[in-house]
C-alpha cells in the first residue's frame, strides 16, 4: 500500500509533536518543489543514506503507433533516473 502525503504528514506529527502538521505539510511541498527546480535545471538531488535523482535527455525518435502501425515522432524530453543508496538498499532487503 503506498504512503500518502497526509499519512506521512500524520506519521511525523506523532514523531514530533512539537511541530504543527501545517508546518509540516508546509516543509514537505517546499521540500517537493526544491526537488522539482532542482532537476527542472539539470541538478542532480542527493540525500545521503536514501537516494540520488538524476535527469537524462532521452533523445527523439521514430516510434510506432500500435493500434494503427503508423509511424510517429516522439519527442525529445527528459527522464528521470533515480538510484537508492546501498544504506537504504540493505535495509529493504533485511542484509
Amino acid at each position: 500500500m503506498p504512503i500518502t502525503k497526509s499519512e506521512l504528514v500524520k506519521q511525523l506529527s506523532k514523531t514530533y509533536p512539537n511541530l504543527l502538521k501545517k508546518d509540516l505539510e508546509k516543509f514537505f511541498d517546499i521540500f517537493i518543489n526544491e526537488v522539482k527546480l532542482a532537476l527542472k535545471n539539470d541538478e542532480r538531488v542527493e540525500l545521503r543514506g536514501a537516494f540520488t535523482m538524476q535527469t537524462k535527455v532521452q533523445k527523439s525518435r521514430t516510434s510506432r503507433n500500435p493500434k494503427t502501425s503508423e509511424k510517429v515522432i516522439t519527442d525529445e524530453k527528459k527522464k528521470i533516473l533515480f538510484k537508492m543508496s546501498q544504506e537504504m538498499f540493505n535495509e529493504i532487503n533485511d542484509l
